[in-house]
């Protein structure tokens, strides 16, 4: 199928312009597929040849401005319009279409728990054209009118206001101008809560069988949104551009959301079914906050071509880390983001596929390339760089520019150039110099301090910069000066902080007796990894649970998770220091966010399997596999010791945070298969689904139970949810049988067989473990003999999918290393595979290279 590229973009936007599309869907047709007729308003400007795109199952007819055309023309994707006059033209198409069972196109979902069905659209990149036929690129903006025939018990949302005409007949209210990729339908017998907030619908929706669940969290999720929506009101000269705010939860959803104007779409995970820790509820808020974000910018003003998506994703992801602060009890967010999403950025930065946040648009040649840029650049860097430049130019020049770019192009397409323009209108600093280094170039800075003391007593810091291209990118940063509280052991109490600007910063002199810390880029304003000096690494070592802001031992955390990815800090130091600090912490995020690295990176990937290698003893830790996985048990029981008893009871979520530590780490089935026959951890929580599951996974891979008990449990549990457990426990059995059944489900291509895009993600975490290199050993070379056909044949999510999740990650070896480069090479795997290879390797190359550092290869 051609991808759309930039130059054919520019040429059909010279040729035409888009008024009105007419959209009829009926959803009637059976669980296959859907009809989809389109009329089309359009005007070209001259005279000339150009092409309307469309991916039907059948097309039946088709005519323009009255004239039939052949729909045999159709080829691939692209139907032709020829010798097009000048002047106003109305093209009607009548097409059946497929459901989608990938989350692209119309998803259509049938949900185990109680056999009701639900539909609904994801349209992003050039997914339109798997529902209606349209001029599919984002500065051809148009009004969409929708009409949806439905089965008589479904709801029926839209972008506007939807109204019921009777039959199963239902109307949106037509959308001002839009971009296609921005259309979006929700279908199905949705529970619903409604209210009205500043003369507006707002409602929330999800899955019938998920109602108690919505219901127990609307108050919350509605409450949310009314504060973010008032909070951007204040800061937006703007008002909220559509009729309408509804947020639909909808199930077997790819990203976290998509900022459809008004009706944003969420992935249902997002309705717990089972306790969650409340970090994982400001997740939930800032993504919320981050899809509204994009009603004004995204939605409101749109990117003329993929080239500056970060414009949207950027932008939304600093709002709505920002306002969620601004307005909400959430008042940490920044703390979250610098440990849970600030190395997604650094990491990719390093990788060959980095790209510079503003891409130029030769970088952008074709929507397939586009879509690769969906990463931590566009989205954590980008936010980091925007967290900078409020820093550097101030907040209030900032959302000056920024009012004055949302009037300037208001229902309108701009790019990084009007941008800035913008932003220069409202500051005299030289914005478009600032931009030349941060987003236009690549790499990620490294910050390291240079510290002098003199026999008087007398200190000097200043500040080497390397690691982006020409070692000049601007940063104004904070310097953070801590001693040690002579009152209590542990401790470390503040001395004024330094303003510090990088390359220009010079050198500081201080007096009486030098800090015992001195920390670059404290209050995390900027986006640079830091070193410590040997006093300060020290410090930190003996206190840094002692210091007495969350985000500052957020930055500590991360220059610390950043000496081991260089290889400068050994993995065993990092749990050492895990191991002291973490039972001693209170800040949700940076439990989860240490935990989590020590056991997905440095236990996975960084130590080696007790086969492979003799343990090494380094500060007293093995550094091999097992012997972090013990460690991480005996941390986690430490957590669960601290938060034991009633007096505990606002440590809820530290405690959750501990048992999944401990359940994910187990290397035994002792205490976790009693927790299971129990229902209960001792001392609380009670088991919900989602630990059962959790619990039930971990003793599929110890080989600890049965396909008899993963059945039974799902009797217990027949959601969708529950389903996706079982698929991931019965892929993870030692078991030579359960392991081919669960390849040949991962790797058909026979579309009645396939997994959905969940079910597929599913088993295949569940398939590959250490614990069980020996069985998996022969899958490793087929992964790279058969993957290539399974991204060709179930398109970029699948193919996302399968390079994420399916990959041989458990195998750390030279030899996984050569297979993924001669796949590379010689099986022409498609973009969004490439993709994911070229990162999962070089992440490869990387564990190797720590492995080789600490010792242990």
């Amino acid at each position: 199928m051609p991808q759309l590229t930039r130059d054919e973009a520019q040429t059909r936007a010279r040729l035409i312009d888009v008024h009105r599309y007419e959209v009829a869907l009926d959803l009637t047709r059976g669980a296959e597929r859907f009809g989809s007729r389109t009329v089309i308003h359009f005007t070209a400007r001259t005279g000339g040849d150009t092409f309307i795109e469309l991916k039907p199952a059948e097309l039946h007819a088709v005519t323009l401005d009255g004239r039939p055309l052949d729909p045999a023309a159709l080829e691939d994707n692209r139907l032709p319009l020829t010798g097009l006059a000048p002047g106003a033209h109305e093209l009607r198409l009548d097409a059946t279409m497929d459901y989608s069972r990938t989350g692209e196109g119309m998803h259509r979902f049938t949900d185990p728990a109680d056999g009701e069905s639900y539909v609904y659209t994801q349209l992003f990149m050039e997914d339109v054209q798997r529902v209606f036929a349209a001029f599919d690129q984002p500065d051809l903006k148009a009004v969409f009118a929708l009409s949806v025939r439905a089965p008589e018990d479904w709801t029926v949302l839209a972008n506007g206001l939807t109204e019921h005409l009777g039959e199963g007949r239902w109307e949106a209210a037509p959308t001002p101008l839009i971009s296609t990729y921005l259309v979006a339908v929700a279908a199905g017998p949705w529970h619903s809560v409604r209210t009205e907030h500043a003369g507006l619908s707002f409602g929330i929706h999800c899955r019938r069988s998920l109602a108690p669940h919505l219901d127990a969290d609307a108050e919350e999720i509605l409450d949310l949104t009314r504060r973010c929506f008032d909070r951007y009101h204040e800061i937006f000269e703007e008002p909220y551009p559509f009729d309408s705010y509804d947020q639909a939860f909808v199930p077997e959803f790819n990203a976290g959301a998509m900022e459809n104007p008004g009706l944003v779409t969420f992935r249902d995970e997002f309705v717990y079914r089972s306790a969650v820790t409340d970090t994982e509820r400001q997740t939930r808020g800032v993504v919320i906050a981050h899809e509204m974000a994009h009603m004004w910018f995204g939605d409101l003003v749109t990117l003329q071509w993929w080239d500056d998506i970060w414009l949207n994703e950027s932008f939304a992801e600093y709002m709505g880390y920002q306002v969620l602060a601004e307005a909400t009890r959430f008042t940490d967010t920044w703390t979250d983001f610098a440990v849970a999403r600030k190395g997604w950025g650094y990491d990719a930065d390093q990788r060959p596929s980095t790209h510079p946040v503003a891409p130029t648009p030769a970088d952008v040649p074709d929507t397939a390339s586009a879509l690769l840029n969906f990463d931590g650049i566009s989205y954590a860097k980008g936010a980091s760089a925007l967290r900078q430049l409020v820093a550097w130019m101030g907040e209030k020049d900032f959302l000056t520019g920024i009012n004055e770019h949302f009037a300037r192009h208001r229902f309108g397409n701009a790019t990084l150039a009007d941008f800035l323009d913008s932003l220069s209108r409202a500051t005299d600093r030289d914005v478009h110099a600032w931009a030349a280094r941060w987003l236009r170039t690549t790499g990620v800075d490294t910050l390291t301090p240079v510290v002098q003391e003199a026999a008087d007593g007398s200190w000097s810091v200043s500040v080497e910069q390397a690691g982006s291209e020409d070692g000049t990118r601007p940063h104004r940063l904070t310097i953070g000066l801590y001693d040690h509280d002579r009152a209590t052991t542990g401790r470390l109490v503040p001395r004024e902080p330094l303003s510090w600007d990088v390359p220009d910063g010079g050198s500081h002199t201080g007096t009486g007796g030098r800090p015992a810390l001195l920390l670059l880029n404290d209050r995390d304003l900027t986006y640079a990894k830091v070193r410590l000096d040997p006093v300060s690494w020290d410090t930190v070592l003996g206190a840094l649970s002692g210091l007495p802001d969350p985000l500052t031992r957020a930055v500590v955390w991360n220059a610390a998770r950043d000496m081991v990815r260089d290889g400068e800090l050994a993995p065993a130091a990092y749990l050492d220091a895990a191991r002291a600090h973490l039972p001693h912490e209170t800040d949700l995020a940076l439990v989860q966010g240490v935990l989590a690295f020590a056991r997905t990176q440095i236990a996975d990937q960084y130590l080696p399997s007790p086969k492979l290698s003799t343990p090494l003893e380094q500060g007293g830790t093995p550094i091999d596999r097992h012997g972090a996985l013990t460690t991480l048990t005996a941390l986690s029981r430490d957590i669960l010791r601290r938060t034991e008893g009633p007096e505990h009871g606002t440590e809820a979520g530290l405690r959750l945070t501990a048992v999944r530590a401990f359940i994910d780490s187990a290397t035994t089935p002792a205490g976790i298969q009693d927790w299971l026959d129990d229902g209960s951890v001792p001392g609380g929580p009670r088991l919900d689904p989602e630990l059962r599951w959790r619990i039930l996974g971990r003793l599929a891979t110890l080989g600890a139970t049965t396909p008899d008990a993963i059945n039974a449990e799902l009797a217990r549990d027949p959601s969708a949810t529950g389903r996706e457990g079982a698929a991931r426990c019965h892929a993870a059995l030692p078991d030579p049988a359960a392991k081919q059944a669960a390849w040949d489900a991962l790797f058909t291509t026979d579309g009645a067989a396939a997994l959905s895009n969940y079910l597929f993600t599913a088993t295949a975490t569940g398939f590959w473990a250490p614990e069980q290199l020996d069985l998996l050993r022969p899958y490793v070379d087929r992964y790279f003999t058969e993957v290539p056909a399974l991204a060709a044949a179930r398109g970029p999510a699948l193919a996302t999918a399968a390079g994420r999740y399916a990959f041989p990650a458990p195998f750390v070896e030279d030899h996984t290393l050569r297979l993924g480069e001669a796949c590379l090479t010689d099986r022409d795997p498609t973009p969004a595979l490439r993709r994911k290879l070229l990162d999962q390797l070089d992440d490869l190359r990387r564990a190797l290279r720590v492995r080789a550092a600490a010792g242990g290869a």
